[in-house]
């Protein structure tokens, strides 16, 4: 894992450990097994909204921005990501991931939760993104959503969405 802080506010959060503690949650939840590759920029709403608006065509601010360097979106709405392959050398790489400082601590205010909680809210959602899962159907945004509560849970975080555990 690759982390650039463009921001000083980043050093506080312990962004590193954020970061392996959401991924590799992930990872034993979905069975992925050997090494992966992934590089997190954190910097702030301005850079964020560069890249937003060169890759999406949006040109504003948000919080978590991924791009996958495999396309494993399944096929059928609601299904489950295709595997991600290994390269020859059996590294996977999986993408990047870049976050915005300003709109990450103003959602987590506004929410009143912790900034370090949001953004192990946002690396998870972000890195499911890596690993072919999206939110563009009720679906998908179903299966998705099911996840983060439960990669999130085992961290010992709440449900972002507000759901309560059966």
């Amino acid at each position: 894992m690759d982390v650039a802080l463009e921001r000083p506010e980043w050093e506080t959060l312990g962004l590193e450990g954020l970061a392996a503690a959401a991924f590799g949650a992930a990872l034993l939840r979905l069975g992925v097994t050997g090494e992966v590759e992934v590089s997190v920029l954190a910097t702030g709403d301005a850079e964020v909204a560069e890249l937003n608006g060169a890759h999406r065509g949006k040109p504003s601010p948000t919080n978590v921005l991924s791009w996958p360097a495999q396309e494993l979106a399944p096929e059928d709405e609601g299904a489950m990501p295709f595997d991600p392959e290994p390269d020859p050398d059996g590294m996977t790489p999986l993408g990047d991931i870049a976050l915005a400082w300003e709109t990450c601590a103003a959602e987590a205010e506004a929410a009143g939760i912790s900034a370090s909680d949001h953004v192990t809210h946002l690396l998870t959602h972000g890195f499911l993104h890596l690993l072919g899962f999206d939110h563009e159907t009720d679906a998908d945004a179903g299966l998705m959503e099911g996840l983060e509560a439960e990669i999130l849970g085992q961290l010992g975080l709440a449900d972002p969405y507000g759901r309560q555990a059966p």
